[in-house]
């Protein structure tokens, strides 16, 4: 009897199927810590400028707290970039939000007991913005790391979410608790930014790729500019966010609001109906970001977000109603939490782990130092001109931050995924 040959058959071995997003516990643990970091932020910015105006009755010092804030975090994030590719993110953000967590919880003992100043108010408003630029930039970065290349813009769409819903939730938070306690929205905070370090605890994946031999993060801040000026896709949107924040940030486009209504002899009830209308945009605008994102091309996403800017701003200067006011700015609003998943999808898959943070920070302090231009054009163009004239100098700042896009790169952009697989 002979024996038959014996067939081996060769199995490859198939990957896994990836996990659903809201499965991931280490992305989803970073969301819920930077969401009530976010929560936080937001409750006692709104806290600062009513303690102000409560104590010294001076608009200016309560207005001057928010463009502080947003100035010191823009140039911080800088560092931040460098330190978020240098060391560890994950100690980065426990170190930033229990300075934060810290500071709050004496500020409120302060308020408390009645001895805190202007001086006080503004070091605890620098040293948290601080904190905030150097975090951010850690917290972004730190997504490559937790989601598959498959997942990027999809967890900055979530992100999205996160970002406009503190934003819709905080300052109400925040004016509530200062409605019974002057101390309680800063104790609060406090509270927020020690949960959200001890969230940050549970994330058991590497928030960080193994040190790069070519690049190991110490050649600065420099270095994210560098990149972004080498890579056209980001290179090309991040001019056009620069100029289009200028023109269509959110301070600047709730007061030009406020400024025409009031013009217009609108009453507080339609003031604040337009500016609730207005607002729900950038959160309706996060909420269907992941549906759009799947389903729409990114060249079709920018095309509307390039041009909505410019359309609106015709719009908002010809119509006499001021209830429409609101939902076409909430047009443009619309925009934001789609363009910045689609935005930070390009980052994830375009750069380089050991580059992450420097070109995160370089791109917010782009971003952020460019917005206080913006307000400070918009109050003087309507003290000098009217509202006419502010919503004619938007349309055709929207329309040159346009010009740069008119590429065929542009036209055709691919989504992140594809350039991800390239990579």
């Amino acid at each position: 009897m002979s024996a038959e040959p014996a067939v081996t058959t060769e199995v490859q071995a198939t990957p896994p199927p990836e996990k659903p997003l809201f499965r991931n516990k280490d992305f989803q643990a970073l969301w819920i810590s930077q969401f009530l970091a976010a929560v936080a932020k937001e409750s006692a910015e709104i806290a600062y400028p009513l303690l102000i105006l409560a104590t010294t009755g001076s608009a200016t010092y309560a207005g001057a707290v928010g463009s502080v804030a947003l100035i010191v975090a823009g140039v911080a994030s800088l560092p931040g970039g460098s330190l978020t590719d240098r060391f560890d993110r994950r100690k980065i953000m426990l170190l930033t939000d229990g300075i934060r967590m810290v500071l709050l919880a004496l500020f409120s003992f302060l308020v408390l007991t009645g001895t805190t100043n202007m001086a006080i108010i503004f070091a605890i408003v620098i040293v948290s913005s601080a904190c905030l630029g150097v975090s951010n930039p850690a917290g972004l970065a730190a997504i490559k790391q937790l989601v598959p290349p498959s997942q990027l813009t999809q967890a900055q769409g979530q992100n999205q979410i996160r970002f406009f819903g503190a934003t819709v939730a905080g300052p109400p938070i925040g004016g509530a608790l200062y409605g019974i306690a002057r101390a309680l929205p800063f104790l609060a905070a406090a509270i927020a930014f020690l949960a959200s370090a001890v969230i940050l605890l549970f994330i058991k994946k590497p928030m960080q790729a193994p040190p790069s031999p070519t690049d190991t993060g110490k050649r600065g801040a420099w270095e994210g500019f560098k990149f972004i000026a080498g890579q056209p896709i980001i290179r090309i949107l991040i001019l056009w966010v620069c100029v289009s924040n200028m023109a269509f940030n959110h301070s600047g486009m709730f007061l030009a609001l406020i400024a025409t209504a009031e013009g217009r002899n609108a009453s507080e009830a339609v003031i604040g109906t337009t500016l609730a209308i207005a607002g729900a945009g950038g959160l309706t605008g996060a909420i269907i970001g992941p549906v759009v994102l799947k389903y729409v091309k990114p060249s079709l996403i920018m095309a509307y977000a390039i041009w909505i800017g410019p359309v609106a701003a015709v719009l908002l200067a010809i119509i006499p109603a001021v209830l429409p006011l609101g939902i076409i700015v909430a047009c443009i609003f619309l925009r934001a939490g789609v363009v910045n998943a689609l935005f930070f999808g390009y980052i994830g898959a375009l750069v380089p782990d050991s580059k992450q943070g420097r070109v995160i920070g370089a791109i917010m302090f782009i971003s952020m130092i460019a917005q206080p231009i913006g307000i400070f054009a918009v109050g003087a163009i309507f003290d000098l001109a009217g509202p006419t004239w502010v919503f004619i100098t938007m349309a055709v700042v929207g329309t040159a931050a346009a010009l740069p896009t008119l590429t065929k790169q542009i036209r055709t952009l691919p989504a992140p995924e594809e350039l991800a697989k390239q990579d």
